[in-house]
């Protein structure tokens, strides 16, 4: 990939022509033209506020739920790391930055006796892409616990939203792609210990049991939709264990698309595109992604 752009002076780390792959959860797809690593939210507002508004911003957290194109990403990929990663407990409120994983939210409020975050233990990603995309396991939702997010716009303003200014809906929010969530406060109720741990247990348990965890995918592939559960849908349409190239449907959990180890990010969207025919075809019920899917073909 071509880099010609010169770019802000920062305090954290920015790479040219930097690989995605090793990021993602896929293990595989295209690069970025730049790949900045904030050293703080003033550090990334800094660099918003000089760089050309012409140039594409994207927001990358800890590569679940994602597919990236073999073209890569023109622009600057924005990912968050250890200076993002703190969870804090004040009372029944933790607030933690978006890099750090959504399981450590949940563990923090075990240890603080706080309910209701269980769920949060059974999502494979960061905060930032929690807040961002409404995600939501065992029956609760990020929008349920959420109480406001903090966010760097493209332009480099810094603002707290509160949890009715995001938009939330089944798996979305209102965030424009660019903008960076850099934050957020949970509420959580307290509660027994000994049951949250239990009922946290209960998650991992089931999760191991149902979903391939152990192999390379993106997470669940495509959304619910109404009255319907995907995997049902998928599974109706015979498309367990469907193979394009070296990407298959998972012979587990058939919502979730795997990497069988030579997977290129175009066979995996290519599996996915197959699958939503194949359930059109038989159902007519037409599958939504859930993974987002960026980058150059």
């Amino acid at each position: 990939m071509s880099v010609t752009t010169a770019m802000p002076t920062v305090r954290g780390k920015l790479t040219a022509d930097a690989a995605l792959a090793p990021l993602l959860w896929f293990k595989a797809g295209g690069r970025a033209e730049w790949l900045f690593e904030p050293a703080d939210a003033d550090d990334l507002a800094d660099f918003l506020k000089t760089l050309d508004p012409e140039i594409p911003v994207w927001p990358l957290g800890a590569g679940s739920n994602l597919i990236v194109r073999e073209g890569g990403l023109a622009g600057v990929t924005v990912r968050l790391g250890r200076p993002f990663a703190d969870v804090v407990v004040e009372g029944e409120l933790v607030r933690a930055g978006a890099g750090a994983p959504d399981m450590a939210v949940s563990n923090r409020a075990r240890d603080a006796g706080l309910s209701h975050l269980e769920f949060l233990r059974g999502i494979p990603g960061t905060v930032g892409g929690a807040v961002r995309m409404n995600a939501g396991a065992y029956g609760r939702e990020t929008v349920e616990v959420l109480r406001s997010a903090e966010i760097v716009t493209r332009a480099g303003e810094r603002k707290v939203l509160a949890v009715d200014d995001l938009g939330y809906s089944y798996r979305h929010s209102n965030l424009a792609p660019d903008t960076i969530v850099v934050g957020a406060v949970f509420a959580g109720v307290p509660g027994d210990k000994a049951e949250i741990a239990a009922e946290m247990e209960r998650i991992i348990a089931a999760r191991e049991a149902s979903q391939p965890t152990k192999s390379r995918t993106g997470g669940s592939t495509f959304k619910n939709p109404e009255g319907h559960k995907a995997w049902q849908l998928i599974d109706a349409a015979g498309c367990r264990g469907l193979q394009v190239g070296g990407a298959q449907v998972s012979e587990k959990h058939c919502n979730f698309l795997i990497n069988l180890g030579t997977a290129t990010a175009a066979d995996i969207e290519a599996l996915g595109e197959e699958v939503r025919a194949r359930v059109k075809a038989q159902s007519g019920v037409e599958l939504e992604w859930e993974i987002k899917r960026v980058g150059r073909n």
